[in-house]
């Protein structure tokens, strides 16, 4: 199946997810998150804010807050076809609607709260289908999958997802970028990311 087809028929299924599934999932998956070694000395974390039936961050998000941890959150820059990150404190205060009606800080804090992608420790990456070797197939737009490569490749790359996102090996492209863990309410795998750099 090419990727336009299990892209869609992925999110169709993740849509019709029910609300109190989705909620359960996003617990459980938090819940592990909070346990990872590299997850309690990160000191920055860039986090997707979820939108529609991804795997929720909203707990995360204030988890990463309470323990006085730096949470950013990406700007999609549609012409420059890339993500600023941008520091935030108040979620329910700095967010708005931006592109594809994604939350995403306030435009105030894009000139002041601006993040240098070389300090991020860990990224958290949306998705719509993941595999066993921690394949990632975004939305189409490619705009993770180049910041992490080119603006922030020391960052600890982990995909959150529900585990009917998960397929045995996605038809990726050369361009998608493997993750180091996916994670879902029933497993957390390891992706291979670091063998097909050491093969490159």
């Amino acid at each position: 199946m090419d990727q336009q087809k299990l892209r869609k028929n992925i999110l169709l299924k993740r849509d019709a997810l029910s609300i109190s599934v989705q909620e359960i999932n996003s617990f459980k998956v938090t819940t592990t998150v909070e346990k990872l070694r590299q997850f309690k000395s990160a000191d920055t974390i860039l986090i997707y804010v979820d939108f529609r039936s991804e795997l929720g961050t909203r707990k995360l998000m204030e988890y990463i807050l309470n323990r006085g941890k730096t949470l950013v959150v990406p700007v999609t820059l549609v012409k420059e076809r890339d993500l600023l990150p941008v520091a935030i404190s108040n979620p329910s205060k700095e967010l708005i609607s931006g592109y594809c009606s994604i939350p995403e800080p306030i435009e105030s804090l894009r000139t002041t709260a601006v993040v240098s992608p070389d300090e991020i420790d860990i990224i958290f990456l949306p998705g719509s289908v993941f595999d066993e070797r921690g394949g990632r197939m975004g939305y189409g737009g490619g705009y993770y999958d180049r910041f992490v490569s080119q603006k922030a490749p020391q960052a600890l790359r982990v995909g959150l997802a529900h585990d009917m996102q998960l397929v045995k090996e996605a038809p990726l492209h050369k361009h998608d970028e493997l993750l180091d863990f996916v994670i879902t309410e029933k497993r957390t795998i390891i992706g291979k990311r670091k063998e097909r750099e050491a093969d490159a």
